[in-house]
């Protein structure tokens, strides 16, 4: 079969889906197996039940506990991005000296778009190897989101400490290691959506109301009662839509610059939800249907325990270390193994680093790791009870 007719197949396949589905023509690729994760993961919060009761409060968790003040944060920075738009390559190469720290704080910021800039910098030749070190040393990816949501008092001192790290680090790297690892044909192409759509304002809607209920959540206010019942209905509605957007994009993970910053909240943030998602229900799934002591399970692991969250922070995207930060939220790991983990991954940055570079980005991943270990394994000696 020519490869015209595989494309034209598959094309008309995404148009009879999303014919099924109800979707307009214009809502986006669909991909298959998203969209029945997301139609089996909307089935199990209907059903009656422990499995629907555990499914529920898992999803008006991950919305109300993390999605509303991801997508805050991201309206903040791609809002203020917009108004005041600079050239980040220019400011990197007249930054000299002032390279690795400006580099260690992109990638300390939540998510992941700092420290992608960053990576973008160093293929154009803009930024040193020190300053691809510090970012992502410094960076948490979005798992930051997770951890400033639910447990702040340990985002305060890991994201400072990670930034300190990144910039002692990429110093380090400048002054020891002068070689050039930059790569003049690689190219970083994320696909442009162009001007919001109606699911962005429908997305931002949603949001507000859900970002009360998220504060008053934090300021531990409960709710009884229609009030309880409306909280639940939004975040079902927000997930539903979340889940509709995920399943449909044409991006990674990551969004255009040039896109407007409502639809980079909603295509950034659904992404996010989808993964918090996923670690939210394994834990409780795991705890309420399989009996399984997973704080015995990771006791019996003792001394391998910060070495193994630092390997899981090798593994490129968010998704992993955002199931390492939920272990950590639920006492299962200790903050040697969050922090070890939290400087050893460099989260979606990987992916690009990957794409453009791809030696660079090993040598930068391994440099990152000796601060990953040492830090970890000081914390685990020396305060091992830390928060």
């Amino acid at each position: 079969m020519q490869p015209d007719t595989v494309g034209r197949q598959s094309k008309a396949a995404q148009r009879a889906g999303k014919a099924i589905l109800g979707l307009p023509e214009q809502f986006g690729p669909m991909r298959t197996n998203r969209m029945l994760l997301a139609l089996l993961l909307l089935a199990f919060a209907a059903m009656p039940g422990t499995l629907g009761e555990v499914t529920r409060g898992a999803l008006e968790d991950a919305y109300v506990g993390v999605a509303v003040f991801v997508a805050a944060t991201l309206l903040l920075f791609y809002g203020a991005e917009k108004a005041f738009g600079f050239d980040i390559g220019t400011t990197f190469r007249n930054a000299k000296l002032a390279q690795v720290p400006l580099a260690a704080l992109l990638g300390a910021m939540p998510g992941c778009g700092g420290a992608v800039v960053v990576v973008a910098a160093y293929s154009s030749g803009n930024v040193s190897m020190g300053a691809i070190v510090a970012t992502l040393t410094a960076t948490m990816g979005d798992a930051a989101f997770l951890l400033i949501a639910k447990r702040p008092e340990a985002a305060m001192i890991l994201l400072p400490t990670s930034f300190i790290i990144g910039i002692l680090s990429g110093y380090i790297v400048d002054l020891l290691d002068k070689r050039s690892y930059a790569s003049e044909t690689a190219q970083l192409e994320i696909p442009m959506i162009g001007r919001a759509r109606k699911r962005d304002y429908v997305y931002l809607a949603l949001i507000l109301p859900g970002l009360f209920f998220g504060i008053a959540a934090l300021a531990q206010v409960e709710f009884s009662g229609l009030i309880a019942d409306f909280s639940t209905a939004l975040a079902l509605c927000g997930i539903t839509v979340s889940m509709l957007v995920w399943a449909t994009s044409p991006i990674h993970s990551m969004t255009n610059p040039d896109d407007s910053a409502v639809t980079r909240v909603t295509e950034e943030t659904s992404f996010i939800t989808a993964w918090v998602i996923l670690a939210f229900l394994l834990f409780e799934y795991v705890n309420a249907f399989t009996g399984l002591d997973l704080e015995s399970l990771f006791n019996t692991v003792g001394i391998a325990l910060p070495l193994m969250a630092i390997l899981v922070g090798f593994i490129p995207g968010c998704g992993p270390q955002i199931l390492v930060t939920t272990f950590y939220i639920n006492g299962l790991v200790p903050f040697s193994a969050l922090i070890g983990n939290a400087i050893a991954n460099d989260g979606d940055a990987l992916f690009p680093a990957i794409a453009l570079n791809p030696k660079a980005a090993f040598v930068a991943t391994i440099y990152s790791s000796i601060p990953a270990f040492i830090v970890a394994y000081g914390f685990y000696f020396f305060a091992p009870n830390f928060l």
